[in-house]
């Protein structure tokens, strides 16, 4: 018994390193392709720019990285290319569009694949959704906004992220909301908002003018993000911890999914075991470097990141969402 237990130690002792050096082998050379399921310039694109700079020397064998852009469907082209056509060795690596996840769920026969069948890597930062009100009005408190009669805001079309924020604002919350709808984009809302056309919004904190928040013009209620970064207002009700029906916490939990999941990475689940551990390392370290961190700052990108492990079991916990609470999100959603 004693011998078999010591063959096992010298097993498990030089398992790893052989591994690793596999690992190695394999990337040194090569080059691993970040896929952006979008165009050139737009966020997730430059999230994916910043990322590819750095994590090359985390990864065992220091591979080129390279982004790759694949537009269309609104991101959905990009995950079905890494399901069905991209190589399952560890050289690819897809940027896509989080609020694929919520319809998976709430219209699968328009997904057609689950996100559980992925390998997660990581997220570099969620998206942090606030909803305000300009400042002429005077609603400064959340009890203020609630008592009010009427509160208009506008939208660009049903399914849109700041239409489902403002579903979950009057729908989860009682806020009497009125929703204007033909914005072009969110340009013409903040005009509109400004001439006092509409008394407010819902949307990313960090899409918000630079004046707006310098100048105190807005009055920021409840923000859906978990997490409170700098010159957010910390008096804003933290959305989630104001539901108390575990119904309406599931509901919003599986309506602000891709808010969360902000800027996620996957790999074909197909990718060998200790490539994906490679990857999923490499990004945990490339979220603590002072040189990404430096390069993400001075592009003016956030940082909180999520590692795979967590991304993935929060992933977990969506599909395990119960039917009705699905069909609620659905509703609201606008799906």
């Amino acid at each position: 018994m004693k011998l078999l237990t010591s063959i096992a130690a010298l097993v498990a002792l030089h398992a790893a390193p052989a591994a690793a050096q596999d690992v190695a082998a394999f990337y040194k050379g090569k080059s691993v392709r970040l896929i952006v399921g979008f165009s050139a310039g737009g966020g997730y694109d430059h999230y994916a720019r910043v990322l590819s700079r750095h994590i090359g020397r985390h990864i065992p064998g220091n591979p080129t990285v390279l982004v790759q852009n694949m537009p269309g469907a609104a991101g959905l082209n990009s995950v079905k290319y890494l399901a069905a056509a991209a190589p399952t060795d560890g050289t690819a690596i897809n940027a896509f569009n989080p609020g694929l996840i919520t319809q998976s769920l709430t219209v699968p026969k328009r997904i057609g694949m689950s996100f559980l069948d992925f390998g997660w890597i990581g997220n570099i930062s969620e998206d942090f959704r606030v909803c305000h009100t300009w400042h002429g009005l005077g609603i400064k408190t959340w009890e203020e906004l609630l008592a009010r009669p009427k509160v208009t805001m506008g939208n660009t079309g049903i399914g849109t992220s700041a239409y489902i924020d403002n579903r979950i604002l009057s729908d989860l919350f009682g806020v009497k909301l009125q929703q204007v709808m033909g914005y072009p984009g969110s340009a013409e809302k903040r005009i509109a908002i400004e001439r006092g056309e509409l008394d407010g919004d819902c949307g990313s904190w960090t899409s918000l003018p630079e004046e707006w928040l310098r100048d105190n013009k807005i009055n920021v209620h409840i923000r859906y993000s978990r997490t409170l970064i700098p010159g957010m207002p910390a008096s804003a009700l933290v959305a989630r911890d104001a539901l108390t029906d575990p119904k309406k916490q599931q509901t919003f939990d599986l309506l602000t999914a891709s808010a969360l999941v902000g800027r996620p990475y996957i790999v074909p689940k197909a990718v060998p075991m200790d490539r994906q551990a490679a990857l999923r390392a490499a990004f945990d370290a490339t979220m603590k470097d002072p040189e990404f961190l430096a390069d993400a700052a001075k592009q003016r990108l956030t940082v909180t990141a999520m590692t795979g492990s967590e991304v993935e079991g929060f992933i977990k916990q969506l599909y395990a969402t119960p039917a009705e609470v699905v069909a609620a999100a659905r509703t609201i959603s606008g799906d």
